[in-house]
C-alpha cells in the first residue's frame, strides 16, 4: 500500500504521520512545493496549476491514494485534481473540522490564515455546519509562516496575538490550517483559561488519514509490521524532509528517507 500526500510545505506532516500511526506498514511519497510556496498568495488558477504539478510528480510514484494535506489547496484545487486523477488514484481534501467541533455546542474558534477567515468557502461551512452556535473567526497573521520555518520566536508572538483575539468563554478551537496542528499543544496553553473546562482542539489530521484508507479499502492496523519506505519529492524532484520538519514530533516520527520509487 502507498499514499501520497502533497502541500507546498511542512504542513502536510499532521496528515502523514496520523497515516503513519494508523498504519506504519504504508508506503509514503510526499511531494512539497519548495520553489513555489507560499500557496495562499497565490490566485486560485495559479495556485491550481501548481498543485496539479506537485500531484502529478506524487502520481508518478503510483500511489493508491493521494491525501492534500493544506486547507488552501483543498479549497481551490480538490475539483480539478479529482477530475484528473479519479477514479484511478482517489483524491482526499482537507477540510476545516469545523461539523465535529460545532457539535460540542461552542463557542468555538476557527483559526485560520487570513486569506481563510471569512471567505465565502468558510463561512459556508459555519452556515452549513454550526448553525445556532457561538463561533467567532480568527485570523493567525503569520503563524502558518513561523511554523514552516519552525521560527520559535515568530510561532509564540503569532500565537499570543490569535490568543488574544479568541473570546474568553471558548471551549473549542478548530485548527483550519494543517500547519496549525504541529503546535497544537502551544495553541492550546495561549487559549486555556484557568477558570474554565480544558480547551477542546479539533484538526484535521486523523480524519483526513483515515479517509483516505477508507478509499481504498484498507483497515487501520497500528500494529502492522513492518515500517513502510518514506520518499520525499521537492518540486518533482527527489529530496529530503526539510529540516524545519525535524522541529516537531510529526517530523521526527517518520523514518530515514528511502530512495523514491
Amino acid at each position: 500500500m502507498k499514499i501520497a500526500l502533497m502541500d507546498s510545505g511542512i504542513g502536510l506532516l499532521a496528515a502523514t504521520a496520523a497515516v503513519r500511526r494508523l498504519r506504519p506498514d504504508a508506503d509514503l511519497v510526499l511531494s512539497l512545493d519548495p520553489d513555489g510556496m507560499p500557496w495562499g498568495p497565490r490566485t486560485p488558477q495559479d495556485l491550481t496549476a501548481r498543485a496539479v504539478a506537485v500531484a502529478d510528480a506524487a502520481v508518478a510514484h503510483r500511489p493508491d491514494a493521494l491525501i492534500i494535506g493544506c486547507n488552501t489547496a483543498s479549497v481551490h484545487a480538490l475539483d480539478a485534481l479529482r477530475a484528473r486523477l479519479e477514479p484511478g488514484v482517489p483524491v482526499v481534501g482537507t477540510v476545516p473540522a469545523i461539523k465535529p467541533a460545532a457539535a460540542g455546542g461552542g463557542p468555538v474558534a476557527i483559526w485560520a490564515t487570513p486569506a481563510t477567515t471569512g471567505s465565502p468557502y468558510q463561512r459556508g461551512l459555519i452556515r452549513d455546519f454550526a448553525d445556532g452556535v457561538a463561533v467567532t473567526e480568527v485570523p493567525c497573521w503569520g503563524l502558518a509562516e513561523a511554523v514552516e520555518h519552525a521560527d520559535e520566536a515568530a510561532i509564540d508572538a503569532a500565537v499570543t496575538a490569535a490568543a488574544a483575539l479568541t473570546p474568553a468563554d471558548v471551549t473549542t478551537v478548530v485548527l483550519g490550517c494543517t500547519h496549525y496542528e504541529l503546535v497544537a499543544d502551544r495553541i492550546r496553553a495561549a487559549v486555556q483559561r484557568p477558570e474554565r473546562p480544558p480547551l477542546v482542539l479539533h484538526g484535521s489530521a486523523g480524519a483526513v488519514a483515515a479517509q483516505a484508507l477508507r478509499r481504498i479499502g484498507e483497515l487501520p492496523d497500528p500494529e502492522a509490521p513492518p515500517v513502510g519506505s518514506l520518499a520525499v519529492l521537492l518540486s518533482g524532484r527527489a529530496g529530503t524532509l526539510p529540516a524545519a520538519a525535524l522541529a516537531y514530533a510529526e517530523g521526527r516520527l517518520l523514518p530515514a528517507v528511502s530512495p523514491a520509487s
